[in-house]
């Protein structure tokens, strides 16, 4: 198997959730290739601590062409069993969502912004699309997570129970059993979880997903990787009925 761009994109693509791991994946390899150094890493914070609000990046607002910094800042406390209920509500509307596509906009760690197109269909299937000039697809088909590069004509693939992947495309998803939930926030704007995933050897990353508080949509998401470096993803334009192209999932 050959390893494209190097450790950098090798490790992102193992460790990093959903979108944000296709998101890693374009920023670095784009970043490595055209011989644009990445940003130093930023101090590791291992533990969350809510009275640090400076580790919670702002969201990203999306119009149809524009993708800007908003001003908000999420109230979060560390999770305990009072906010089971409001736990419940997301994983509930997780569960229910069979398929999902749409467009999404991503800002990387070194503040690019790349946009594309995504398909989800449960269980375990998914393709994000990057638009040129990113040449990356990231493809999972229920078992694997095929990472292409259309440049240059490679492929990486990876056990699909190895990614963080693995519990966003199962059928039902219980954050409180699944996951090591560490935060909780909820406004009149956004219902925001914070996520942890721990490993022995690089550290531990950040999953923040963001969800309308009115349709429990999920908007966009953050990871933050053990070395501090952000990716935000926001989705818009969501399809929840319509049933991708099987072939859209095959990895060859």
């Amino acid at each position: 198997m050959r390893i494209g761009q190097g450790d950098f994109v090798t490790w992102c693509t193992t460790r990093l959730a959903i979108g944000a791991f296709a998101s890693c994946l374009a920023v670095g390899a784009d970043a490595l290739a055209q011989g644009v150094p990445l940003p130093p890493p930023a101090p590791k914070n291992r533990t969350y601590q809510p009275a640090q609000p400076a580790v919670i990046r702002p969201p990203v607002s999306v119009q149809s062409d524009v993708v800007r910094p908003v001003p908000y800042r999420p109230e979060l406390v560390p999770y305990d069993e009072s906010q089971h209920a409001l736990v419940d509500r997301v994983s509930l509307y997780l569960s229910s969502i069979q398929v999902l596509s749409g467009d999404f906009v991503q800002i990387g760690p070194d503040g690019g912004r790349t946009v594309g197109k995504f398909y989800i269909q449960k269980p375990g299937r998914v393709r994000f699309e990057y638009l040129p000039p990113s040449p990356i697809d990231v493809i999972a088909d229920g078992s694997f997570v095929a990472v292409r590069d259309r440049r240059l004509s490679t492929q990486d693939t990876y056990p699909l129970s190895q990614t963080p992947l693995r519990f966003l495309l199962a059928d039902r998803i219980d954050l409180t059993r699944d996951t090591n939930l560490v935060a909780v926030g909820s406004d009149k704007t956004f219902i925001t979880v914070i996520i942890e995933e721990r490993n022995f050897f690089i550290g531990t990353s950040r999953l923040m997903m963001m969800f309308g508080a009115r349709d429990l949509q999920l908007k966009q998401w953050t990871v933050t990787d053990p070395q501090g470096y952000d990716t935000t993803v926001a989705i818009f334009n969501l399809d929840t009925v319509r049933r991708p192209d099987p072939s859209l999932f095959q990895i060859n």
